[in-house]
């Protein structure tokens, strides 16, 4: 067995729901993430790649089934170089990652390029096909956006409510009021903002030309510097007349795509680089369907274990921001400092394209301990149907010897 490092990584913007990434493919997307990523590392040799495992969570229309060996070829990439598409929802990217990082362990490969996707704007309507030419009836087209989606009927209802409902329901089992939500919405926006100020997301971020004419979008496209948690408190809640989650407070539908270059230590002379962090640790975890908020609790548990290390070790957390309601309900439960949360902004403000989320997690974790010396660091998300992942990061640059 060796161990498994990450080399580099790049993503998009994060572009708002019908915003200005709308008008791209997410295979395109896909494709502008491959190449950025190893626009970081120009002495490495495409060709040598081992694999590519990209995370994508809907595959229903342009993703194309494996949107990951279409990133490939769009790259324009030898086509020597296999693909893969996983699809563990939100957790997609993050579960690349680790599969990667398993191949690279038990020497399967050498060099693995991860990620994901998501167009959200651009996922299709789908109709369900008959088991018989010419039906009668109606027939409804469903939203492949988010969520449930032609449901089997012998699933517990309790089990297929809305994102949103269930994270009312988590609410409740863990009294977290509107305006602790509403402060950490807040804080999302006013820490994606700084870091981006501060330069942090420089040499992450790949822009996106958007509209053919020479522009581009080259920041998150969700971050609302001015947010407060007054201001939010004005919003109406969004699953229930009574509820306590708003727009504001959840993270918004998103398009983007992230890319992260994983290899075992032998390989930094091919790649021609040295690593930022070797994967110590992983974690899966999973519970009820609509308590999938709280997963990330077990996950981020496990995986610690695994890198034998303890919650006291840990100067930075990436936990996703699906809702403020779960993150917030895993940060107490951890008993950690919210200060090492999410440090750079969260989904809340950067966006959350599902299949793309992971592996940002994962740069801006890297990029957040090779900036501050620490050496431990763990990123997790919620998945939805009840799941999480967990990664542990140890930083491996002079700044965390």
């Amino acid at each position: 067995m060796t161990d498994s490092y990450l080399y580099a990584a790049a993503r998009t913007p994060f572009g708002r729901f019908s915003g200005a990434l709308a008008g791209v493919r997410p295979d395109d997307l896909a494709a502008l993430a491959v190449n950025g990523v190893l626009a970081k590392v120009p002495e490495f040799a495409a060709g040598d790649l081992d694999d590519v495992v990209w995370g994508n969570a809907n595959g229903a229309g342009e993703d194309n089934r494996n949107v990951g060996r279409m990133a490939v070829l769009l790259a324009g990439l030898p086509t020597s170089v296999p693909a893969t598409t996983v699809n563990r929802l939100c957790g997609s990217s993050l579960d690349a990652a680790i599969i990667a990082s398993r191949a690279i362990e038990t020497g399967d490969a050498d060099v693995v390029l991860t990620g994901g996707v998501e167009s959200m704007s651009r996922a299709p309507w789908v109709l369900p096909k008959p088991h018989r030419a010419y039906p009668a009836g109606d027939v409804t087209a469903v939203s492949t956006t988010l969520g449930w989606r032609l449901v089997n009927e012998r699933m517990p209802k309790e089990w297929t409510v809305s994102l949103g409902e269930a994270n009312e329901q988590l609410g409740e089992r863990f009294p977290i009021p509107r305006e602790r939500q509403d402060e950490f919405a807040a804080r999302s926006h006013q820490l994606a903002d700084a870091a981006w100020n501060a330069g942090f997301y420089d040499d992450l971020v790949v822009p996106v030309p958007v509209d053919g004419k020479g522009g581009t979008l080259g920041r998150d496209e969700g971050i609302r510097p001015g947010s407060t948690a007054d201001g939010l408190a004005a919003l109406k809640p969004a699953f229930r007349p009574d509820g306590v989650i708003t727009a504001g407070n959840a993270s918004p539908l998103s398009d983007g795509a992230s890319a992260v270059l994983l290899g075992s230590q032998p390989a930094a002379a091919r790649i021609g680089a040295d690593p930022l962090a070797r994967v110590a640790g992983r974690g899966v975890f999973a519970l009820d369907p609509q308590l999938f908020g709280f997963a990330p609790v077990e996950a981020a548990n496990r995986a610690l274990r695994g890198a034998g290390i303890s919650w006291s070790d840990v100067s930075a957390v990436e936990l996703n921001e699906a809702f403020a309601v779960q993150a917030l309900a895993c940060v107490d439960a951890w008993g950690i400092d919210p200060a090492t949360v999410n440090a750079k902004g969260g989904a809340i403000a950067l966006g959350h394209p599902l299949g793309a989320s992971g592996g940002r997690l994962l740069g801006t974790l890297a990029h957040r301990l090779k900036e501050s010396g620490g050496r431990w660091g763990l990123a997790a998300i919620c998945i939805g149907v009840g799941q999480a992942l967990a990664v542990v990061l140890e930083n491996v640059t002079e700044a965390g010897r």
